[in-house]
């Protein structure tokens, strides 16, 4: 694979665009599976099927766990396997998850077969989702060579929140007009005809050589996910409960202030595709944590919308880049035919960190107030980034 990339063109980044999203694609539709059910199923287990609360958070937290359980066999298999079948294993995976879902509709007269239904659909799905998106990403870095791999997490992420906000109003459109039946059958033929569109694309050959046991891999990469796990609890801290926020200063338009946190972080990584090739992962994760830390400060700080506002958007853009420029260091600090693991591995970081900040934080708020939280996650990320500066100062010629 090569190892720099050549001077670039508009017409060349074009096509180097062009053949990266021929491939994660298949990550924007597999997260489109997890985004059209997510704001219909809480409702439906709640209110039609009449299971409490907690039942209702039990039925969409598992897919989450699942996933998080799934993502190192996910790099394993990928590294076994190669992306392309990894692929189309999860995307099959996805595709249960749609026809577990309908067989819950047709069996709504038996709840508790119909809630196991649900349940097997959501573990179903958080395997799928797992192998899709780890696979995709190692199927586009073997298109287009390991010296775009930041490029190619980039847009993998703009195919996943894009995907999930296309999802949840589309979801809920569907649902309205048809049920769970044909929420579910949406979500068939989706993931249907991203297999079919999937198995005759070439596949790429996966690099030969013994792969480190699991245990040596996380000991290469577990600096690095240590840091995006302190930088999303920035994330999830925005995303979670900047509506609690304006509930407990009294202001509207909390979802205004969502809304620009996704359009920065969406922009950030299409104005910024070629930043980590240029100036190396470490040198832009260290301006971005910079970025993401003002902007939670302003947040903790803000006495009107418009510097909440402010702060959110702030967040957003320091925040999404982060996941690439560390990315790319973690995946190349192992060898070749270990990237599959590194990759899976260190999502699994950012997994485990949004799991444990929303307890955590909701348990700090109930002491201390709503904006305290800001400023926690602000001085973590600022951990974060101390430790980068020196992490970059003890490898001064960082080009990954």
């Amino acid at each position: 694979m090569p190892g720099q990339p050549a001077p670039e063109t508009p017409q060349s980044a074009f096509r180097l665009n062009q053949r990266i999203l021929s491939v994660v694609i298949f990550n924007f539709a597999s997260y489109l599976t997890i985004g059209l059910p997510l704001a219909v199923l809480p409702g439906y287990v709640h209110d039609v099927m009449g299971y409490s609360a907690f039942w209702a958070g039990l039925v969409i937290s598992l897919q989450y766990l699942s996933t998080l359980l799934s993502r190192p066999h996910a790099g394993r298999y990928a590294d076994l396997w190669g992306p392309k079948k990894v692929v189309v294993f999860g995307l099959c995976g996805c595709l249960l998850s749609g026809v577990c879902y309908a067989l819950a509709a047709l069996s709504y007269s038996w709840p508790l077969i119909s809630l196991a239904l649900l349940c097997i659909g959501r573990l179903a799905l958080g395997i799928g989702q797992s192998f899709a998106g780890t696979g995709s990403t190692l199927w586009g870095v073997g298109v287009v060579g390991s010296a775009h791999i930041g490029r190619v997490i980039s847009w993998n992420g703009v195919c996943t929140y894009g995907a999930m906000a296309l999802g949840a109003p589309l979801g809920a459109l569907i649902y309205h007009l048809g049920g769970i039946l044909l929420l579910a059958a949406v979500i068939v033929l989706i993931t249907l005809t991203a297999v079919l569109l999937a198995l005759p694309r070439p596949a790429v050959k996966g690099s030969k050589g013994k792969p480190l046991p699991f245990r040596a891999v996380l000991g290469k990469i577990w600096p690095f996910g240590l840091l995006l796990a302190m930088a999303s609890a920035g994330f999830g801290v925005i995303a979670t409960f900047i509506t609690l926020f304006y509930q407990a200063k009294g202001w509207p338009g909390a979802a205004f202030s969502l809304t620009l946190f996704s359009l920065a972080f969406v922009g950030a990584r299409l104005l910024f595709p070629n930043s980590i090739n240029r100036h190396g992962g470490l040198r832009v994760a260290i301006i971005c944590f910079s970025v993401e830390a003002l902007g939670l400060f302003i947040v903790w700080l803000s006495f009107t919308p418009w510097l909440a506002n402010l702060g959110a958007l702030l967040t957003g853009a320091g925040f999404s880049l982060v996941f690439p420029a560390l990315g790319v260091v973690a995946v190349k600090a192992v060898p070749a035919q270990n990237q599959g693991s590194a990759l899976a591995t260190f999502t699994a970081f950012m997994d485990l960190a949004l799991g444990i900040t929303g307890p955590v934080a909701g348990f700090i708020m109930s002491y201390a107030g709503v904006p305290v939280i800001y400023l926690l996650s602000g001085l973590l990320v600022c951990l974060a980034l101390l430790m980068t500066w020196r992490m970059q100062q003890r490898q001064p010629t960082d080009t990954q």
